[in-house]
């Protein structure tokens, strides 16, 4: 097979799975070496006041978006709740379903509105190691303030 007809057969393949709709999901993580429990949830590292890659990756993503709400350190305003309480009582999967999905109608009068951030790429694609940096900060693990890196 020559080089060119194998360059028309690897375009055609991707095309039409392009065109089935076939899609393929997996773990959203923003780096590969971050670490996961055996369930494939997304973990943290914490050693000595530093963190894995993921986990300070988490921590910048949080403060590029989510901490207009949620304030600083995820310790929640005035029109947001706090996430390093929420993260005790949500799992994982939870967690991804309100930061994709959102949430109406929230609050004791109801007024309360997560919006869906299932579209914006700066949040989905980083949304294992927002995780991770709001589980290090709900366990107690990591205090407040920005964390440094681990071998960094």
């Amino acid at each position: 097979m020559t080089t060119n007809t194998r360059l028309r057969v690897f375009l055609a393949l991707v095309l039409s799975g392009a065109l089935s709709g076939a899609v393929a999901i997996g773990p959203v993580a923003a780096d590969d070496d971050a670490p996961a429990g055996p369930d494939g949830v997304p973990t943290y590292i914490v050693r000595d006041g530093q963190v894995d890659k993921g986990t300070y990756n988490g921590f910048r993503r949080f403060h590029s978006v989510c901490h207009t709400c949620h304030g600083f350190d995820a310790s929640g305003s005035s029109f947001a709740p706090p996430l390093v309480d929420s993260l005790k009582r949500l799992d994982y999967d939870q967690f991804k379903e309100v930061v994709i999905n959102g949430r109406q109608n929230q609050g004791a009068t109801g007024d309360k509105v997560m919006p869906s951030f299932g579209l914006d790429p700066n949040v989905v694609m980083h949304l294992d190691d927002i995780y991770r940096y709001l589980k290090a900060r709900a366990d107690g693990a990591l205090p407040g303030g920005r964390p440094q890196r681990l071998g960094g």
